[in-house]
């Protein structure tokens, strides 16, 4: 099942894309919520229900029903307002090139277990335009992700049990203002100012029922569910990055464990997958001063349309806006 949350009469409305519309949800059935959150708080009970409808409407028997053109919707975060937003470090080759590219060693730890940080779930945000403060343009830059929604409760869950707990996956592209992020990190602590302006998720949640012609055998040695998704992004209709969710080594599962040990999972948290290999300018910028002392950094700028792409899990679409502010806690440094 393919869900999107769109505004519809100025509010938020949970629907089911089939084929090249969206059905509101709630028109389908008396007993179907127009809310992610309420779908997600009632999902085992929910969703047989919501897939009886859906198999309705693909077989031409859901009569009168509303529909929208998915083409003229506009289209926000599937999950609007997650409980909870964690950001993973799934993808091995992402953290050894930029290890690499700082000519250090690849960490051990990092085959060792799982890690994440916690984002801010109040700056989730849909496609549209991502509007940036003058120091989140220094060096400002995307990562191309995946993420998850939790869409039952719990804790303690253990990896071989963890996909039970996911409700679908959809693309995410956590902004990072790099300037901002470096220098707070140089005190051991974040990423905080220079990730919690916007992160982006969508533009649909696709259910796992739906994905499983791509799974694939999780690593070697790893456990839980992967699937072979290409991913790419775009700026300004230009390929930057290419990659696969295959390729994450940490699965979501095993991330889900590490997320719950000895604390609550929700129905709307929401998990990133952390960025594929090639997936940030941090990253191809590290890479080709590497190999080319007279390469010249890309970061983005006011203008810039980022698109990116998942198979399966559509294409979300972002423009770069300047805020009219010059404020600038940049500026505000002591020393």
């Amino acid at each position: 099942m393919k869900l999107v949350t769109y505004l519809k009469d100025g509010h938020g409305q949970l629907g089911i894309v089939v084929g090249d519309n969206i059905y509101p949800m709630d028109t389908l059935h008396n007993d179907l919520p127009n809310t992610m959150a309420m779908f997600l708080n009632f999902w085992d009970d929910l969703m047989p229900l919501a897939r009886a409808v859906e198999q309705r409407i693909k077989e031409g028997l859901a009569r009168n029903v509303l529909a929208d053109a998915y083409v003229s919707a506009e289209i926000i975060a599937p999950v609007p307002h997650p409980t909870s937003c964690r950001d993973g470090y799934a993808f091995r080759q992402h953290v050894a090139a930029a290890r690499r590219n700082r000519k250090v060693d690849m960490i051990p730890e990092f085959d060792q277990y799982p890690i994440f940080y916690f984002t801010n779930h109040n700056s989730i945000q849909g496609p549209g335009d991502i509007v940036c403060m003058p120091d989140h343009f220094k060096k400002l830059d995307f990562e191309l992700e995946a993420a998850v929604v939790i869409s039952r409760p719990g804790r303690n869950i253990r990896a071989a049990e963890a996909d039970e707990y996911i409700g679908g996956l959809m693309i995410m592209n956590d902004m990072s203002a790099r300037t901002l992020q470096m220098e707070e990190m140089l005190l051991n602590l974040g990423p905080a100012k220079g990730k919690d302006f916007c992160t982006v998720i969508g533009p649909m949640l696709v259910t796992l029922d739906e994905l499983e012609q791509y799974e694939v055998p999780c690593k070697e040695n790893h456990t839980g569910k992967a699937w072979n998704l290409r991913m790419k992004c775009w700026v300004n209709g230009i390929q930057v990055s290419e990659g696969n969710v295959g390729d994450m080594d940490w699965t979501f599962a095993e991330i889900i464990e590490r997320c719950s040990y000895g604390t609550d999972l929700f129905p709307g948290d929401v998990i990133g997958s952390g960025t594929v290999g090639t997936g940030c300018f941090l990253e191809l910028n590290g890479t080709g001063k590497l190999n080319d002392p007279n390469y010249t950094e890309q970061w983005l700028q006011e203008g810039d349309v980022v698109e990116m792409e998942i198979e399966a899990l559509g294409k979300l679409s972002n423009t770069i806006v300047k805020d009219e502010s010059d404020f600038s806690i940049l500026a505000l440094k002591k020393i």
